[in-house]
């Protein structure tokens, strides 16, 4: 007998549709899997069988033919233990045919029948809904982060026998409700009222934050640089569904989902050590998965001792930080992970860290020199904003002054953003960050004195093109927190002093 079921795998952060089909015939007892299968996929016969066996389904000696289609589509993974012990069943004349039509089943058999959860469950359900796919049987564990997409009837499944029972009516399973809480109602255990002083320092972190400015933060150790970058994420907006459900595919994709979560909820902030390899930054593999800019998608990557990175590994960040999106290519084909993060970067003058305090700072000029080369002109040209640290005095430390919460600071951030949403709308962009340069003269409107700045400002500070286009967007992001339409002289002046601050592109040392 001849049967098929719906399951799914993964190309990238996306779902495609795979369709197994079963076929039991009479002679020489074999099973067979063919369908372009990694060796993890060709394992699931052994799985399958003890499973069945374990579960309380004989199977008479038969010759057993198993095809994962479409042929031309790698099939990775153990996501199609279920949907193959499924087709079998209803091969054997366990199941009837007919009751597994527009059903798409997918997740990993125990030897005992227990069904296993799976990453990557959100893509495919996702992908299935598009399709016009609406009832799943998946893993208990998956059930939650399953149920985020509307319209669709899940069904957690704990056992195959559990399945079985549900096809054959003898124990219906419950669908499983879809999650209403969409809020972040979380609270952080940080606020920006902790860190004290450093006014330059808190205002351009804002501006940054309200535009979604890539920021470089230069200065001593213990001047503050990690304790407010590890802050931002309290200034910074909640997530829309839309990107809630890019998040999670993306966290679905790597199984760092928590199984009795459904959205992520909270804009990601990822803090990377420096001795990370490329391959976990940038995304990759054998077969490639998401890495942490991926991870930061739609939030905050903060390279804490950014000079300490292999400098091949900052400098792979470029085309990711201009596209939004890496790609990377494998003999199998091509894969996309988006990577529309806020780049944070700290670090430290010199190699000891504090230049320009000759009592305490004893690096040579080379030393100095070849340390701030670490990281390369055009690496440099793609941060939006770069800020000096410096030393904290004891009347700013102990003093008694109180700084503004967190929350006073969000205000502000989301009314810039609410005024670039509206204006930007019409481009398909949200923020001034994302301005193409073809936009720039017609979103930021300049007066003629505006414009005798701008190239006064290009020609005596030798910017480049980029430069002066991410002048001009810092800029406007300062005119939307003051509230004005036009971008003014001081706006401009303002952000200029952020682009030229102290030991930029190796100045300051003498």
């Amino acid at each position: 007998m001849y049967s098929k079921i719906l399951s799914g795998t993964l190309h990238g952060v996306e779902g495609r549709l795979i369709t197994v089909e079963a076929d039991v015939s009479d002679g020489l007892p074999v099973f067979n899997m063919v369908g372009f299968l990694a060796s993890e996929v060709r394992e699931a016969s052994e799985r399958v069988r003890t499973a069945l066996k374990n579960s309380g389904y004989l199977l008479p000696p038969k010759r057993v033919t198993v095809n994962l289609s479409p042929a031309d589509v790698r099939k990775e993974g153990s996501v199609f233990d279920l949907p193959i012990s499924i087709a079998l069943l209803a091969a054997y004349g366990y199941l009837p045919s007919e009751s597994l039509k527009d059903i798409l089943l997918i997740g990993e058999l125990s030897l005992n029948g227990d069904i296993l959860g799976v990453r990557g469950v959100l893509p495919i359900v996702d992908y299935a809904r598009k399709q016009n796919i609406k009832t799943l049987i998946l893993p208990y564990d998956n059930r939650k982060e399953a149920s985020v997409i509307p319209g669709m009837e899940i069904y957690g499944a704990k056992s195959l026998k559990q399945v079985v029972d549900h096809f054959l009516c003898n124990h219906m399973m419950e669908a499983e409700k879809m999650s209403e809480d969409k809020e972040d109602n979380c609270s952080f255990s940080m606020d920006f009222s902790d860190v004290k002083g450093q006014k330059i320092l808190k205002r351009a972190t804002e501006i940054a934050v309200s535009g979604m400015h890539n920021i470089l933060y230069l200065g001593p150790p213990g001047a503050g640089k990690s304790m407010i970058a590890k802050r931002i994420p309290t200034i910074m907006p909640s997530l829309s569904y839309e990107e809630s459900i890019e998040i999670t595919k993306i966290y679905s994709v790597n199984g760092m989902l928590d199984p009795e979560e459904g959205l992520i909820k909270r804009r990601p902030f990822r803090m990377p050590h420096h001795s990370i390899t490329a391959q976990a930054l940038i995304g990759g593999g054998k077969v490639p998965k998401p890495g942490e800019i991926s991870l930061a998608h739609h939030g905050v990557l903060f390279l804490d001792e950014f000079l300490e990175f292999q400098k091949n590994i900052i400098e792979m960040m470029r085309q990711p930080l201009e596209d939004g999106k890496i790609t990377i290519s494998r003999l199998q084909g091509s894969y996309t992970f988006p990577c529309e993060f806020m780049l944070v970067a700290a670090m430290n003058p010199c190699p000891c860290g504090y230049y320009p305090d000759l009592s305490r700072c004893h690096c040579t000029r080379p030393q100095i020199e070849r340390y701030l080369k670490k990281i390369s002109e055009p690496m440099l040209d793609r941060m939006d904003m770069n800020v000096s640290v410096h030393k904290m005095k004891y009347d700013e430390l102990y003093g008694d002054h109180k700084e503004e919460s967190s929350l006073k600071v969000k205000e502000r951030v989301l009314a810039a953003q609410a005024v670039q949403k509206k204006r930007l709308a019409p481009f398909g962009i949200r923020f001034n960050s994302q301005i193409p340069s073809n936009l720039l003269e017609e979103v930021c409107y300049l007066g003629s004195e505006e414009r005798n700045l701008r190239k006064e400002i290009f020609e005596n500070y030798q910017l480049s093109a980029r430069g002066s286009a991410k002048v001009l967007k810092v800029a406007r992001t300062i005119a939307d927190l003051d509230h004005s339409e036009p971008v003014k002289c001081n706006h401009i002046w303002e952000a200029l002093t952020y682009r030229m601050s102290d030991f930029y592109q190796g100045g300051g040392v003498e």
